[in-house]
């Protein structure tokens, strides 16, 4: 009697909460764990402020990539697509005598453009995912050295207003060397991702798109049963990811101030990253956009922690990402098993 009715407590808990749970206590156990052990810039309030600041592309990016994964789909045209924006804002603003208002027009034309193309051949042409954002990775690549072959920092003076832009929170300042005050800030970045985390996290959980986006990606053919249109569904995913990814290629822009084909490299792996870590299963029908956040957070964390330790060469940061990546399939894996043991003993 004690073990089935552990056991329905346990089934009450949704997939989605039990691994944002586990994400949200492995990322203040690293935290706290370095605040504790290596001290140091750890124990100010402008340490995690500047993992915001770094990553509000990547946690815009990885928030579409999740909608994706929880479609069952993938999509690792996202680091292209940042890429691309960046060289046609910068080309844009300082070889065509632009303003910051149509450069932020272009940045969404463009993930516009890329989920209109790669969401029709996944959902109506039923081309494999992965096959055609690869596809769409190559072309942003491809595109953003037409666009521009050298690298170049952007002149343009009302955009380096707005990159200048500082936004302080109060009461979370920290005393400098000569004992003077300076207000932790967070850059407008910042800002947009947490308003891009919010509006997805309230569409995902209260809205009947975000209902199908689970449906769909937990059982297709079930999800056709209930009525939903599972190609139009799959469509408007990857459509999301791609207007999310020409943003996030504007914040990207907005904090590196530069156009470069090299830019964003590997943006698309930490995006898949942070989004598992996050848990947002590969196989679809869970996820959480506010997972979504603190993988992000915990994938910078590590890197943070692996530096602090004196371990600045590449390779160990690979490898560090690496083992949190098995370990938190492993977790899922084990969530999983124990969800299904559980439903049974219920029934």
């Amino acid at each position: 009697m004690e073990k089935k009715r552990k056991n329905s407590i346990f089934t009450k808990l949704s997939d989605t909460n039990m691994l944002l749970l586990i994400t949200i206590v492995v990322f203040f156990a690293m935290y706290i764990g370095a605040v504790v052990f290596l001290g140091g810039g750890f124990k100010k309030p402008q340490t995690l402020f500047n993992i915001l600041n770094a990553n509000a592309a990547l946690i815009i990016t990885a928030c579409g990539m999740s909608i994706v994964m929880i479609t069952g789909g993938i999509d690792i045209s996202v680091g292209g697509v940042v890429a691309l924006v960046s060289m046609c804002c910068a080309v844009h603003l300082d070889f065509g005598n632009g303003s910051v208002p149509t450069s932020i027009l272009i940045a969404v034309g463009i993930g516009i453009a890329f989920g209109v193309v790669q969401g029709f051949l996944v959902a109506y042409l039923e081309i494999q995912p992965f096959i055609v954002s690869l596809a769409g990775m190559f072309f942003a690549r491809g595109m953003t050295t037409i666009v521009h072959t050298a690298p170049f920092n952007v002149a343009h003076e009302g955009f380096n207003k707005l990159k200048q832009t500082r936004i302080n929170v109060p009461g979370m300042g920290s005393l400098n060397k000569k004992g003077i005050y300076v207000p932790a800030y967070i850059e407008i970045g910042v800002v947009v991702a947490l308003l891009v985390i919010i509006i997805f996290f309230i569409v995902l959980r209260w809205t009947k798109l975000g209902r199908s986006f689970y449906a769909v990606g937990g059982n297709q053919q079930s999800a056709l049963m209930l009525g939903i249109n599972v190609k139009r569904t799959r469509f408007l995913s990857h459509l999301i990811c791609s207007i999310l990814a020409g943003i996030g290629g504007y914040v990207y822009f907005l904090h590196v101030g530069s156009g470069s084909a090299s830019h964003a490299v590997g943006l698309e792996m930490n995006a898949i990253a942070s989004s598992i870590i996050g848990g947002t299963m590969l196989t679809g029908g869970v996820g959480n956009v506010i997972g979504t956040l603190f993988g992000v957070l915990s994938l910078s964390t590590i890197q943070n922690i692996v530096s602090s330790a004196g371990l600045d060469q590449a390779w160990w940061t690979g490898i560090t990402i690496a083992a949190m990546l098995c370990i938190f399939l492993l977790i899922q894996s084990i969530v999983m098993a124990q969800k299904k043991r559980a439903l049974r003993s219920d029934s």
